[in-house]
């Protein structure tokens, strides 16, 4: 799931001063926390395209699962050689070179060869998360109206935080009104991150000063 994580991370959550904005009619409750990357990967849209992703990918994802445990099985003597030569009384990084390359290359053109069998499906999931990701600031806006939150947090931004101060859940709950679903097939010329620059695009005139650190957009 790195693309996942490289998705996810690409950015914070909106500014505290957005979110002051966008209750300053409300009566404020006060200090909240959310975590947005558990919001997009517990939505009902991401759950419903993982399962159409692992069932229209399912040949190359189990073709890349053999091979990732044949190249582990291949590797495995590489390494304990590896490890007993460098247990060996006088071992040097020098005299280890040899051998590490070789497994550092192994590893590389393995790793290569995976993401080519995985591909299709790292490219549906990237779509179908930006498509989530692209509505999470309109999500955590609704959530902290409707919480009367006047300073949303990451969890690890908190010293410590009572569990009902978490509105991870509430933000799940908006974007699952707001995406019911998300495709899983990307146009031909469709490429990570363009939904979110359109975006940037459409909303950068009305953004405020304060507002610099924006929701996750798929990026």
């Amino acid at each position: 799931m790195t693309n996942f994580k490289h998705l996810l991370l690409a950015a914070a959550l909106i500014a505290p001063g957005t979110l002051v904005a966008a209750t300053a009619t409300a009566q404020v409750a006060g200090i909240a926390v959310a975590d947005p990357e558990a919001a997009v990967a517990n939505s009902k849209a991401w759950a419903t395209a993982r399962t159409q992703i692992q069932t229209t990918y399912k040949a190359q994802i189990d073709q890349a699962n053999t091979r990732r445990q044949a190249i582990t099985t291949e590797l495995q003597p590489l390494v304990a050689a590896y490890q007993k030569a460098a247990a060996a009384p006088g071992a040097t990084e020098a005299s280890l070179r040899t051998q590490a390359q070789a497994i550092q290359t192994r590893e590389q053109t393995a790793n290569a060869e995976l993401q080519r069998l995985t591909a299709p499906a790292s490219r549906a999931q990237a779509y179908a998360l930006e498509q989530i990701s692209a509505k999470l600031p309109d999500a955590v806006s609704a959530a902290v109206r409707t919480k009367n939150v006047s300073l949303l947090l990451r969890p690890n931004a908190a010293l410590f935080a009572q569990p009902t101060t978490d509105i991870t859940s509430a933000i799940t709950t908006e974007l699952d009104r707001l995406v019911p679903t998300a495709g899983i097939t990307p146009p031909a010329n469709w490429q990570p991150g363009q939904q979110g620059q359109q975006a940037d695009g459409a909303v950068a005139p009305a953004a405020t000063p304060a507002a610099t650190n924006r929701a996750p957009t798929g990026r």
